[in-house]
């Protein structure tokens, strides 16, 4: 074993040694567990001195074709590319995966102008939008008008 190695092999017994104990004073351990804790630090330091290790599975999705594309857009709902199950937004639905719209649609080959809420749900939001007067100025002002002085007094 060459000098370098071994001065990284008696540092990563210290730094294991070092943490172990730290961890043992603080937390209430069963004696036939410490040598499994101090293997188990022991490989992560290791682990993290060898560097990251690639994460091929994720990385690894088969992108969707242009007809599954087509059929994941339906009039009631979205078809998720990670489950498919049917969701009238999948922000709600990414997010429980660690993943933003940009990132599913980079994820999948999607493009930008994929939707994030299914074309109903959609249109029904903007509906109501449009019936409590959103968008356009003084619209929620003068559906509602308050009584003048006058009638107020009088009524």
């Amino acid at each position: 074993m060459s000098e370098a190695t071994q001065d990284h092999t008696n540092d990563f017994v210290t730094l294991t040694a070092d943490i172990v104990c730290a961890y043992v004073s603080n937390n209430s351990v069963p004696i036939v567990e410490v040598a499994s804790l101090l293997g188990s630090v022991h490989k992560a330091l290791s682990g993290l001195a060898a560097g990251p290790v690639p994460a091929a599975s994720a990385a690894e999705v088969d992108k969707p074709t242009a007809a599954q594309i087509r059929k994941s857009i339906t009039a009631g709902a979205l078809i998720s590319f990670i489950d498919g199950k049917p969701y009238k937004t999948l922000k709600r639905h990414l997010s429980a995966h660690n993943l933003d719209p940009h990132s599913y649609r980079q994820r999948y080959g999607l493009s930008k102008e994929y939707p994030m809420v299914c074309p109903s749900y959609s249109e029904q939001r903007a509906e109501l939008a449009r019936a409590i007067g959103l968008g356009r100025p003084g619209a929620q002002a003068s559906a509602v008008e308050p009584k003048s002085r006058a009638q107020r007094k009088t009524g």
